[in-house]
């Protein structure tokens, strides 16, 4: 299966009054792996974003200035997510406005996300699996141990990165990097991806000492002496 986590980040929260996503992030999964294929860019959305908006993702105003418009990039866009099914945290409003974005456009008018997309909601699969939790994506990153003490502000690829280490987790997978992979839009190698560090340091071993194997072994004698039956003492094709 191929899958597409993706986040965007938007000029305002409803697209009904004009808002405009700003920020576009990928990252490809296949077969339960990261393949480290992306897809991201920055688009000027021709209005101002709202200071609400601003102080949730940094993005501002003058730095959209010089970027590539929604029509620029939708083909783009629609060819790297066309047939994979989308991981998206909160579907309903990313796809919301991707949608809006797709209408206002002649080559993609007839483009709709759940006809060329299935999506998986992984904020209505964290809910069932903890009903009664948070579960934004802080909160996911918190209980599955996955540090993200640099995200600081959203961003739309960070957050995709992350929220494929969390959904993988969540359900059991795996979360191994194939670097071989490459950039979607400059082929450049997907260790230009900045991948949420771990904290990888063995694990170290305390062996018991004599003195504590010896209390031991007089635990062990009180258990016997006691009537009852020393698991720690029976051989295995006894059990």
């Amino acid at each position: 299966m191929r899958q597409i986590v993706l986040d965007t980040e938007t000029t305002g929260i409803d697209p009904k009054e004009g808002h405009r996503i700003i920020e576009i992030g990928c990252v490809e999964v296949v077969d339960r792996k990261l393949t480290g294929n992306h897809f991201h860019v920055y688009i000027n959305p021709g209005r101002q974003i709202e200071q609400e908006a601003i102080e949730v993702h940094g993005i501002t105003n003058e730095f959209l200035a010089d970027k590539p418009v929604f029509r620029d990039v939708a083909e783009d866009f629609v060819n790297f997510i066309r047939g994979a099914q989308l991981v998206i945290h909160n579907a309903p409003f990313d796809v919301g406005f991707m949608d809006h974005e797709f209408a206002m456009e002649p080559k993609t008018r007839s483009v709709k996300t759940a006809d060329i997309c299935s999506v998986l909601d992984t904020l209505a699969v964290a809910r069932k699996m903890h009903p009664g939790q948070k579960n934004n994506l802080d909160a996911l990153c918190k209980r599955y141990g996955i540090d993200n003490s640099h995200r600081e502000l959203h961003g739309a690829l960070l957050d995709a990165e992350i929220l494929a280490d969390v959904y993988l987790l969540m359900t059991g997978g795996q979360t191994r990097l194939n670097l071989a992979g490459k950039n979607s839009e400059s082929g450049e190698s997907a260790d230009a991806i900045r991948r949420v560090k771990r904290n990888g340091n063995k694990l170290k071993v305390i062996k018991a000492s004599a003195d504590e194997l010896t209390q031991h072994e007089a635990r062990l004698d009180i258990v016997e002496q006691s009537g009852g039956k020393c698991l720690w003492r029976t051989p295995a094709n006894q059990e």
